[in-house]
Formats: C-alpha cells, sequence, structure tokens
C-alpha cells in the first residue's frame, strides 16, 4: 500500500469552509478510483491559518495515477482552491506502508 500526502495552509476564518470544500472536491474524487483504500483529513492550528493535510492510501502507484494523472509526484487542484489557499505546493509525498497497525497487533507489541 501507499500513502500519498498533501498539505496546504488556509486562512482561518476560511478553514470550516475548506473543510467541507475538500469533502466535495478531492476527498469525494478519491472514492471513485479504484485502488483507493481510504483518506485522513488532518487540520493544525498555525496561529492566523489552519493547515490541511490529507493522507490517501493506494493499492499502486497505476492507482494514484488514475488520480493525479501520469505525472503522480504532481499536487493536484481544483479551480476553486484559489480562492482559499494561501500556498500551493507543488508536489506531494509517497510513502510504502511497511507496517500497519494490524501488523503490530500480528507481531504482538504492546501499545
Amino acid at each position: 500500500m501507499i500513502v500519498r500526502m498533501w498539505k496546504g495552509p488556509v486562512p482561518k476564518a476560511k478553514g470550516d469552509a475548506y473543510e467541507e470544500y475538500l469533502k466535495k472536491t478531492g476527498l469525494a474524487d478519491y472514492r471513485t478510483i479504484e485502488g483507493n483504500k481510504g483518506v485522513y483529513l488532518l487540520r493544525r492550528d498555525l496561529g492566523d491559518q489552519y493547515e490541511f493535510l490529507t493522507l490517501s492510501f493506494w493499492d499502486s502507484l497505476d492507482s494514484i495515477m488514475k488520480f493525479s494523472g501520469v505525472d503522480y509526484m504532481r499536487a493536484r487542484y481544483y479551480p476553486e482552491d484559489k480562492d482559499y489557499l494561501t500556498v500551493f505546493e507543488p508536489l506531494v509525498s509517497h510513502f510504502e506502508v511497511i507496517l500497519n497497525p494490524d501488523d503490530i497487533e500480528k507481531m504482538g507489541v504492546v501499545t
């Protein structure tokens, strides 16, 4: 499994509206792509802004490219993002999942 990580800052006054916007755009689109295994949406307070972070889970790079296009390292933005985001990061990060909570439980690791 591969995790695709994207982040972007939004003025605090627009934070709630941006959350709803994300649910209708990128997060909804993830669900339509075969090979998407889910997503986490995170938000942290940076004073006058919120930083949003998406962690989307995919079964392969081919699945990611169904969402992102061939240049899968590039962030995918929607037209209205310009009304919210203060910075447009050009790239996203990808990580291979090597252990998940089920694996750790099977190892007998006490938490």
